[in-house]
């Protein structure tokens, strides 16, 4: 009964959907010209159909219920993408908000694809917004256009006439009036008007307004994860994994792990051995029992001291020039003073609430899917590769996902890889659930890399910054990806390695910056903020470091040197002025700023510690102000940059991957500490009013809170700090 239970309840919520849409409007996804990469450009009519319950390649579906369902084609996993690309929809459509409900949109890059990486369908780089502003819109203002155009035919009067508001179609002059479910089908016989007129932001009345998020499933527990998918007859596995990367199996004894009640099957794949089971206790227990003799001839065996040794020696060498202008030797030896900078970053690990997940089920059609995906595009390719089957023929129905910050994205697919690699071995029709514990994921996983940089930079006499140089040693994540091509130069520049750095907006005329990118076998992938999540320190507090040095206060600083980025400017602005910037704080306090640019968005941040007598400290206070375009919902971008600040300050505070002799040390939360909601401080964030597109805030507040805390730390202290996690005994 419970293994049927959602299988049931999806089964229903179809049948239901099929029924209303049968006698419904489905909009396609292409209308215009103007969804540059979009499939279907010659459609130039609704799709109707009295059978299919779900029309790919359409973005807005209304119901003879009148309910409206946005199609959204990236990943809801804590951001707010439901919400905001609903809201889209909502506005132009002049829809009622109780009334719109999202769905995930199937794998399909000719139909869904993200219009700011061109064919390919995926959730990343805080692109999800930005690339759907106005397709959502103009989805939803078609719609809209339609639903008139068909009530004027019915009514006999002029379009310019009718009205719409809150899902309701109304003619003043005769009384009349019908809602979207009354007027959806003879809507769906008109074409898809070429010329789309999207609302002047005067009268727009959900975008910048408030609203309640549409997955709040999640607060009642009716939200459906890959965890809670229940197939008949599926199996469930873990994975043993090489305790070093690198390592293959040369033997194991399936025996005892057999011997285990629930255990089903025992199989030996690419990635390690997979114990199959009725249930994940007895499929964990028997992983446990396993004996499993690994052949590490290949593997990584280096600890995190080795590898920073390495990145210092490469240090001293100059490395691929990301940026050069002027001359900045010649100004170094030029300079009145000279100040100089080293910096450690270590792994980090991605540590989302959800672990890694997956359901795969195999069958003469191809191959099916259930997942928190990322990377749909990805995913279809890389599974149909292994499977030998055509992308289009892996379904990938996308859930919820618990959280990700990079790691769901793989660019390699591997969870989904290792997932489909265990369907096959168990044989057609029989669906496999994956489960990766957490020390699973933080063991076995992938990581943000760990960094050094070197910085050295020069002021004149009157305290005037003149050369700054920057090295950075790291390894390159779009190295053997299918993104290299777009993100590495043709000097071995990966462009993630340095952005925040060799786009440094401060008038420093005699600049460089330069990059190591050495191989080391450890996996390595995006982390929320990619590069800036190490440049952003860097940069922040050694130009804090400069300003100290030039006796100048670091905001005036900062300002002085953005006299050609305005955005910068208001964002420091606002937050110095917010926070009170310059009034004194007690004895053992102190207040540090910074400020940076990350996908398109700006913010600024001023944080507020306090300095304990025994040597700890706390982060009592953040004022963040953000520009990030057009505010379509001022509560989910409040969010963000909460959730940001938070997400980043654990890495401030306490989380680090450490190896030793390859092996990772940390397992889970009891030795790889995340912030704590008792040691969240209070946030306040401030938006800054803007008519440019909108921009992304999934990612931007994360690299700023690093550099301001540690600033804040010398504010208090006297003391500069060149490694994360900061701490004041060293």
């Amino acid at each position: 009964m419970a293994d049927d239970l959602i299988v049931n309840v999806s089964r229903r919520r179809f049948l239901k959907s099929s029924a209303v849409i049968g006698t419904g409007l489905v909009l396609g996804a292409c209308l215009p010209s103007a969804f540059k990469g979009g499939s279907g450009a010659g459609k130039q009519a609704a799709t109707f159909s009295q059978e299919a319950g779900f029309v790919p390649n359409a973005f807005v579906r209304i119901g003879t219920d009148d309910r409206v369902t946005v199609i959204i084609k990236h990943l809801e996993m804590g951001q707010g993408t439901y919400t905001g690309l609903t809201t889209l929809v909502a506005e132009e459509l002049d829809a009622d908000w109780s009334q719109v409900t999202p769905e995930g949109a199937p794998a399909d890059a000719s139909r869904y694809n993200n219009l700011l990486w061109g064919p390919y369908q995926g959730t990343g780089g805080s692109t999800a917004m930005a690339n759907s502003f106005e397709q959502m819109r103009k989805a939803g203002a078609a719609a809209r256009q339609m639903l008139v155009t068909a009530a004027a035919q019915r009514w006999q009067v002029p379009v310019a006439d009718i009205t719409v508001q809150k899902g309701v179609i109304a003619h003043t002059a005769s009384g009349r009036e019908a809602t979207f479910g009354e007027l959806a089908a003879a809507a769906a016989e008109l074409p898809v008007p070429k010329n789309i007129v999207l609302k002047d932001p005067e009268d727009f009345v959900y975008i910048g307004k408030y609203v309640p998020r549409k997955d709040d499933g999640k607060t009642d527990g009716s939200a459906v994860f890959t965890f809670d998918i229940k197939l008949p007859g599926m199996l469930v596995a873990v994975v043993a994994h090489p305790p070093r990367f690198g390592a293959k199996v040369r033997s194991f004894d399936a025996g005892k792990a057999q011997a285990v009640d629930g255990v089903v099957k025992v199989v030996e794949i690419p990635q390690g051995v997979a114990v199959l089971a009725k249930d994940f206790w007895s499929a964990k227990q028997g992983r446990d029992a396993l004996s499993v003799e690994w052949d590490e001839s290949e593997a990584f065996n280096l600890g995190s001291a080795e590898i920073m040794a390495r990145y210092q020696a490469l240090a001293q060498e100059s490395g691929a020039i990301a940026r050069r202008e002027g001359d900045s030797d010649q100004a170094l030896d030029q300079a009145a003073r000279v100040l100089e900078a080293e910096y450690e970053f270590p792994y980090l690990a991605h540590a989302a609430m959800e672990p890694l997940n997956c359901v795969v089920r195999i069958d003469d059609d191809g191959c099916e899917i259930w997942n928190g995906c990322q990377l749909q595009t990805g995913d279809q390719k890389a599974v149909a590769s292994l499977l030998g089957l055509e992308p289009e023929q892996v379904k990938i129905h996308m859930l919820y996902a618990g959280g990700s910050f990079g790691r769901r994205g793989n660019p390699h697919s591997d969870y989904v890889v290792e997932a489909a690699c265990i369907a096959r071995e168990v044989g057609k029709g029989i669906p496999v659930k994956m489960l990766w514990t957490r020390e699973d994921d933080m063991r076995a996983g992938y990581f943000r890399p760990m960094y050094f940089h070197r910085l050295r930079a020069g002021l004149d006499e009157q305290g005037n910054p003149v050369a700054w140089q920057h090295r950075i040693v790291g390894q390159s994540i779009m190295r053997g990806t299918a993104f290299e091509s777009v993100n590495i130069d043709e000097n071995g520049v990966d462009s993630t390695s340095v952005e925040g750095a060799a786009n440094l907006p401060y008038a420093i005329f005699n600049l460089t910056v330069d990059l190591h990118s050495p191989e080391i076998g450890v996996p390595v992938q995006w982390w929320r903020s990619v590069g800036s999540t190490h440049t952003a320190f860097a940069t922040e507090t050694f130009i804090d470091a400069l300003a100290e040095k030039a006796g100048k206060d670091p905001v005036a600083f900062r300002l002085a040197l953005l006299k050609d980025h305005p955005r910068h400017r208001k964002v420091l602005t606002l937050a110095a002025k917010k926070a009170g910037w310059g009034t004194p704080l007690a004895e053992g306090r102190g207040r540090g700023v910074a400020v940076h640019k990350s996908f398109n968005s700006y913010v600024a941040q001023v944080v507020e510690v306090t300095v304990r007598d025994d040597g700890s400290f706390t982060v009592d206070r953040v004022v963040c102000a953000v520009d990030c375009g057009v505010a379509v919902n001022p509560d989910v971008i409040q969010a963000q940059m909460e959730g940001g600040i938070g997400y980043g300050l654990s890495p401030v505070l306490m989380s680090e991957i450490t190896l030793e002799e390859g092996r990772v040390k940390q397992s889970n939360f009891h030795n790889y500490s995340v912030l704590r909601i008792k040691q969240m401080p209070a946030v306040e964030v401030h938006i800054v009013p803007s008519a440019q597109p909108p921009t992304g805030v999934g990612e931007p507040a994360t690299p700023v809170i690093a550099p301001a805390v540690a600033n804040a730390l010398h504010a208090a202290t006297g003391r500069r700090f060149y490694r994360l996690p900061l701490t004041l005994s060293a």
